[in-house]
C-alpha cells in the first residue's frame, strides 16, 4: 500500500483499508516511511522502500492523488505488478475508485474481483554525441524543457529518423494516452483514449505557426534535438 500522507483524513482511510485487507486475511506491506503517520499496529507490515517493495505482491493500492500513483509507479513497474488507485487528491485522472466507493473497492480486492488494464509507457534516452546520459521510462510523458524562463528553446523534432519541423518553444512533450489527460492537455494536445495505441507529440509554446500537435505510432521513435551550443535544455 502506498499512500499521501500529507492529510490527516487520508491517513485515517489508509488505516481503515489496511486493517479491513489484513483482518480478511490479505498479506500487507506498508512502506516504512509512511507507517509512522499510521497507527502502530500497521508497522508489523512495513517494508523498505525500494525496488524489492512490491516484488512478488499481486496489487499495489494506492492512496491519494495522480502524484502519489506516479511515484508507486516506480515501485510495481520493475516488479510487474498492477497498481489500484484510490482518488483522494484533487483530480485524479490515474485513479480507478474514489472515497464514496473505497467499500466496494476493499471488497473486490478481497475478493480478487478485479481486472487488469495494460497501459503504455515511453521508453527515453537522452544523449550527447552518440553517448547516452541518461535513460528511464515513464507512464505520462517525457518532455523536454528550455532551463530558463526567459530563453526560448530552439529544437528540430524527427518521428522515425525523418525531420518533421524546427521551431523555438518552451519544450515538446510525449505523452501516452494516460498522459493526454495531464501535461500535455493543458498544452493543448488531444485526449486519446486509453485503450488507443498511440503516441501524442505535442510542442508547447511554439513560436511558430505550423507546429501542431502530432499523434503517432506506440513504436515510433521520436527525436528531439537541440542545439548543443544554444541555451540549456532539461529532460523532464
Amino acid at each position: 500500500m502506498v499512500l499521501h500522507t500529507g492529510h490527516a483524513e487520508n491517513l485515517r482511510t489508509a488505516e481503515k483499508v489496511a486493517h479491513r485487507l489484513a483482518n480478511a486475511g490479505i498479506g500487507l506491506r506498508v512502506l516504512a516511511e509512511e507507517t509512522t503517520h499510521l497507527d502502530p499496529a500497521l508497522r508489523d507490515h512495513q517494508v523498505p522502500t525500494g525496488p524489492e517493495a512490491a516484488a512478488g505482491a499481486d496489487l499495489v493500492v494506492v492512496l491519494g492523488g495522480d502524484g502519489t500513483l506516479l511515484r508507486a509507479a516506480e515501485l510495481a513497474r520493475p516488479c510487474g505488478v498492477p497498481l489500484l488507485g484510490v482518488n483522494l487528491g484533487r483530480v485524479g485522472f490515474l485513479a480507478e475508485a474514489d472515497l464514496d466507493s473505497l467499500d466496494q473497492t476493499v471488497r473486490a480486492i478481497v475478493d480478487g474481483d478485479y481486472l487488469v488494464d495494460e497501459r503504455m509507457t515511453v521508453d527515453v534516452t537522452a544523449s550527447l554525441n552518440g553517448s547516452t546520459l541518461a535513460h528511464t521510462w515513464a507512464l505520462n510523458e517525457a518532455s523536454v524543457e528550455k532551463s530558463r524562463r526567459e530563453r526560448i528553446l530552439d529544437v528540430v523534432l524527427e518521428v522515425d529518423r525523418r525531420p518533421v519541423s524546427g521551431f523555438g518553444c518552451d519544450g515538446v512533450l510525449c505523452a501516452t494516452p494516460t498522459g493526454s489527460t495531464a501535461y500535455a492537455f493543458s498544452a493543448a494536445g488531444p485526449v486519446v483514449w486509453p485503450d488507443v495505441d498511440a503516441l501524442v507529440v505535442v510542442p508547447n509554446n511554439a513560436h511558430a505557426l505550423f507546429a501542431r500537435p502530432l499523434v503517432v505510432s506506440p513504436d515510433s521513435v521520436v527525436a528531439v534535438e537541440t542545439d548543443p551550443q544554444g541555451h540549456a535544455a532539461v529532460l523532464c
